[in-house]
């Protein structure tokens, strides 16, 4: 398919896929296999070791690429994997800027592999860019953000970002794992990469674990690729299959995670029991303009918190539900709740964590696309 020639639905279906040339196959073979036999020495079909590269996974990369509106993707074993080689672009002594509130694996990989590297990370708070601008100093090599952010649904301005980056230089990052490609677009705002943990609304099954990297510079492109193939932290055919096959139905799924999650967020609003609510759908969240600007959907991600502040109410709270299952991932069809203070943020010093809003009594939602009623119902018997 031509880039950006179809809309999003036909691109989601048809993307980065093409009949099977030896058999006519419609649905993109898995192609299990770890080498190639080759014509001649150096002469070979364009495929030589699966590490380097596998007609399913090389599949996989162009459909993400252009749901993305970019030229160039690679797929890893783990969304951390696939910032992992991202970081590997860095040197010593370079610096790199990030938001106060992201997902722990985030901040786990930053500080506790990094950073005894030699690589500085700043963590600001970039509801105010002037914090941002204020950081930057002649080291900084990459800005990296998630929008909305995990678990407080921050929203960060990416064009706004990108236009300070460029001014200066650095290279920005985007994660768009809340928002997927549906929702939302980075390349098109400025980004110079989009991270994507496919395991989650990307393949939406909860079946897969796996990571990707989007780019339209061929420089940037081509040295990713080179660590990609030195470091090895490839995904396999069988789940690039798997989100090959999620992909076409992204769409479908995400409009329902929209209007259920527009409903649970409602609902929680209204309740008693409940103290904050983050939706970024809501008119008066703090960054609802630049949400409404940049996305074309406020997703299926909610968290909230419940007054008092008990963490053992909070777990209660999660252990009494029937429909939402409690359980570490998001973005499957299936509704889900987690504790970020104690699973998914636990790598964040509790005075950090506190900071930014992560209390003890905070559950984080990732509502599917099962009947609103019936999550409601589990909600209002969960929260006695």
């Amino acid at each position: 398919m031509q880039e950006r020639k179809y809309k999003f639905g036909t691109k989601a279906i048809h993307a980065g896929v093409e009949p099977d040339p030896a058999t006519g196959a419609i649905m993109t073979p898995i192609y299990q296999t770890s080498t190639y036999v080759q014509e001649k020495v150096g002469q070979h079909k364009g495929y030589g070791y699966s590490r380097t590269l596998n007609p399913t996974r090389h599949a996989l990369e162009k459909a993400i690429a252009e749901l993305e509106n970019a030229k160039y993707g690679a797929c890893f074993g783990s969304g951390v994997a696939a910032i992992d080689a991202l970081l590997k672009m860095l040197n010593p002594g370079d610096e790199v800027i990030t938001t106060d509130d992201l997902y722990g694996g985030s901040y786990r990989i930053f500080t506790g592999v990094y950073a005894k590297y030699g690589i500085k990370f700043h963590f600001v708070s970039m509801n105010d860019l002037k914090n941002l601008s204020q950081t930057i100093n002649k080291n900084t090599k990459l800005i990296w953000i998630e929008t909305p952010t995990n678990p407080m649904m921050n929203i960060i301005d990416i064009e706004a970002v990108a236009k300070i980056a460029k001014k200066a230089n650095i290279m920005l990052g985007v994660d768009n794992t809340f928002a997927t490609p549906y929702l939302q677009s980075p390349m098109d705002l400025g980004a110079d990469l989009v991270m994507h943990s496919a395991t989650k609304y990307l393949g939406g099954h909860s079946d897969v674990v796996m990571g990707a990297l989007v780019m339209n510079d061929q420089s940037i492109a081509d040295e990713i690729y080179r660590i990609q193939n030195s470091s090895g932290g490839i995904t396999g055919p069988m789940d690039s299959f798997l989100v090959l096959r999620g992909l076409k139905t992204l769409h479908l799924r995400m409009q329902r995670h929209c209007e259920n999650g527009e409903k649970i967020a409602r609902f929680l609003k209204g309740h008693p029991k409940v103290d904050k609510v983050y939706w970024p759908g809501f008119e008066d969240h703090p960054s609802h303009a630049i949400a409404k600007q940049q996305m074309r959907g406020f997703g299926g991600m909610i968290s909230f918190s419940v007054k008092g502040n008990d963490l053992k109410e909070a777990h209660s709270i999660m252990e009494r539900f029937k429909v939402f299952s409690l359980a570490e991932s998001l973005g499957g069809v299936e509704s889900l709740t987690c504790h970020p203070a104690t699973m998914t943020h636990a790598a964040i010093p509790a005075k950090e964590r506190q900071k930014v809003g992560i209390v003890d009594s905070l559950i984080r939602l990732s509502v599917g696309v099962e009947d609103a009623e019936d999550l409601i119902n589990d909600l209002k018997q969960a929260l006695v």
